[in-house]
């Protein structure tokens, strides 16, 4: 049981702040954005002090420790395609298998993204956690309301990141976003959909928190109302910026670089 493990294992080796390598990643990620493993390597170099504290302090609570044994791994859950259809058509689940089905996605996938040369797994609670935030990423796209497209990755990052503290996501978000005003000339409020979506992210129930077989059953809308998820106001507005100008929101970088 996961919930008997140390919160970190002996063998865990110090973390390392780097925050040159983790921008030769970032490049890396921005010429290709389904190249996720960057998004890994740059975990690796962006340690948050605070995400720790905070990680901590929920594995060591009852709840962490209940979700720990009862949801310790969660792509058999977000996999099972079948048991999620079956919930009602309004449900998250629902909405969150439309999205995986049409993004040609799934939470295996993303795990076998994290498994790279050079980046170790831990037996310990840390890694527990870890794999959580990870396994939540689409879900999170489903609840806010942020798509795939290049500004709807940083703005889910910007979200994600400001519930856990997370250096790596926050990093993404914001260099994202600005390479993004950098090739894409227009007058959609690009940092503004990144500050608004941190700020719903600070003042919304944290994802990794919930109960997530409970969440799945619930309907979407509610789901929204009862974590405080706020509607995208300057994403929408973004992405209608970018239409008005005939410009794809979900092909910006793609159309730059033909």
């Amino acid at each position: 049981m996961i919930s008997t493990l140390p919160f970190l294992a002996s063998r865990r080796p110090p973390a390392a702040f780097r925050p040159l390598k983790a921008f030769g990643h970032f490049r890396k990620l921005i010429a290709d954005k389904e190249d996720t493993a960057q998004v890994f390597y740059m975990g690796e170099c962006l340690p948050s002090s605070r995400f720790k504290a905070a990680a901590k302090a929920f594995c060591e609570s009852e709840l962490g420790t209940s979700l720990m044994d009862s949801q310790s791994y969660l792509p058999d859950i977000l996999d099972d395609h079948d048991t999620l259809c079956s919930l009602p058509a309004d449900s998250v689940a629902h909405a969150y298998v439309a999205f995986m089905r049409k993004e040609g996605l799934s939470a295996a996938g993303l795990v076998e993204a994290s498994r790279l040369p050079g980046v170790q797994s831990y037996a310990d609670q840390l890694q527990w956690l870890s794999d959580r935030l990870r396994d939540t990423h689409d879900l999170a796209h489903v609840l806010t309301g942020y798509g795939r497209d290049a500004l709807g990755e940083q703005c889910v990052l910007g979200f994600t990141s400001a519930q856990y503290h997370d250096w790596t996501e926050w990093f993404i978000a914001w260099a994202g976003a600005l390479e993004l005003v950098a090739r894409v000339r227009s007058d959609a409020p690009v940092l503004a959909a990144i500050a608004e979506a941190r700020r719903h992210g600070r003042a919304a129930a944290a994802l990794y928190r919930q109960d997530i077989r409970a969440l799945l059953a619930e309907p979407l809308e509610l789901a929204r109302e009862r974590l405080g998820i706020a509607e995208p106001t300057q994403y929408r507005r973004a992405h209608a910026r970018y239409r008005a100008k005939g410009l794809d929101p979900y092909g910006l970088f793609a159309a730059r670089a033909a």
